[in-house]
């Protein structure tokens, strides 16, 4: 199957790259820093002072379901449907202090009663179905539907690369969320200011491509390889751009250790589950992820040595993760993900949105959503076909 994004960029609904009226910002009122830094980033950005929520909601990283569907989703929910017809909000943003992981409910009906909440995923396995375990913001994208199955991943149908050809969604369902969080108010401004200076600029430095096996190596058919393909066709994409002085791809099980990856501008690889390798100095404005399960369970937890809580922390402007096991075919496949970044038409969280294969579901996107690191370059532009 070949894909042009050049031609499917007309179907999303982006007539243009996301504007600051178009964002939505959510601060918890009850935590520290949160609403100041909302503040100093919707004044950054140019974001309408109308373009804000105010929640109150305990200042911790997982939430209730109930409290979720409460506290969280029925204020933003109610506030996106008072604007009717006339609303022009396209993605929200979580800032610092907003939960990030919604718990199963702990009583679940008898399984002779037949929930509402519970549609069948064409294709899920039994463990995906009863998996109530989600991500505030995967769900917060379906904010405008007031019932949908939170028992399992929904296929989003902004995917380019999807095969499916009917959705259990549409597209207008579906709203763009990203948040602008780390371990400290002090690294989330630095996020904000490092993303727009990066942006005035361009980003530049090196890209690292961590496969596990040389092309068209691993179990044949099987996801893994399927994304392991996708590293390596990352590597090409980068290197035919002309964007990136250097791109470096290591095709053997080993992981970039201490001191290899210098100037690192794109970052994405595998398999180091919950323990991030020091590998790298960042560039200002680097963008990276790592595909391995739960390297989003928290971003505040000092013992933690997850990726994105990591990655953050070390300089990265950028990054996403699963709150919970996502499974591999969850994750933007890197290919997809970095030629929309390159490409310099798609913001951060439109880039996400076209390359995150489910909603509702453990993901999440960290960074300031109107990055865009090449919006500026004059230098040629990458081939976006991809297949």
């Amino acid at each position: 199957i070949v894909i042009v994004i050049s031609v499917l960029a007309g179907k999303p609904g982006f007539s243009s790259a996301l504007t600051p009226k178009e964002v939505l910002v959510i601060a918890n009122f009850n935590a520290a820093y949160s609403l100041n830094l909302a503040l100093y980033y919707m004044k950054k950005r140019g974001i309408p002072e109308s373009n804000l929520i105010k929640l109150w909601v305990d200042d911790k990283e997982k939430i209730s379901r109930k409290d979720y569907d409460e506290q969280i989703a029925d204020p933003v929910r109610n506030f996106l449907k008072s604007k009717g017809e006339k609303r022009e909000i396209k993605c929200i943003v979580t800032m610092y202090g907003v939960p990030l992981t919604i718990l199963p409910y702990k009583k679940k009906a008898p399984k002779n009663k037949k929930s509402p909440k519970k549609k069948k995923l064409s294709g899920n396995s039994n463990s995906i179905m009863e998996d109530e375990n989600s991500s505030v913001d995967s769900e917060l994208s379906l904010v405008l539907l007031q019932d949908h199955n939170i028992g399992g991943w929904i296929p989003n149908p902004y995917f380019i690369a999807s095969v499916n050809k009917g959705f259990m969604i549409s597209k207008s369902d579906v709203l763009m969320v990203s948040r602008l969080d780390g371990p400290s108010e002090k690294i989330v401004r630095r996020i904000i200011d490092d993303s727009i200076e990066t942006e005035a600029r361009g980003l530049s430095g090196r890209a690292y491509l961590d496969a596990r096996w040389p092309d068209k190596k691993g179990k044949k058919g099987s996801a893994y390889q399927l994304y392991d393909r996708s590293l390596h066709k990352a590597a090409k994409r980068i290197e035919e751009s002309g964007l990136i002085e250097k791109v470096i791809l290591e095709q053997s099980e080993e992981l970039f250790q201490s001191g290899d990856g210098v100037d690192a501008a794109l970052y994405s690889g595998w398999y180091s589950l919950g323990r991030y390798i020091d590998a790298f100095s960042w560039q200002k404005g680097a963008i990276g992820y790592h595909i391995a399960s739960s390297e989003c369970v928290t971003l505040k937890s000092k013992r933690n040595r997850g990726w994105c809580k990591m990655m953050l922390e070390k300089g990265v402007s950028a990054t996403l993760g699963p709150v919970g096991e996502p499974y591999v075919q969850a994750f933007p496949p890197p290919e997809i993900f970095f030629s929309l970044i390159l490409d310099g038409k798609f913001t951060l969280a439109e880039s996400y949105i076209l390359s995150v294969p489910y909603l509702s579901w453990k993901m999440v996107l960290i960074g300031d959503p109107l990055y865009r690191p090449f919006k500026n370059s004059n230098k040629k532009k990458i081939d976006t076909q991809i297949d």
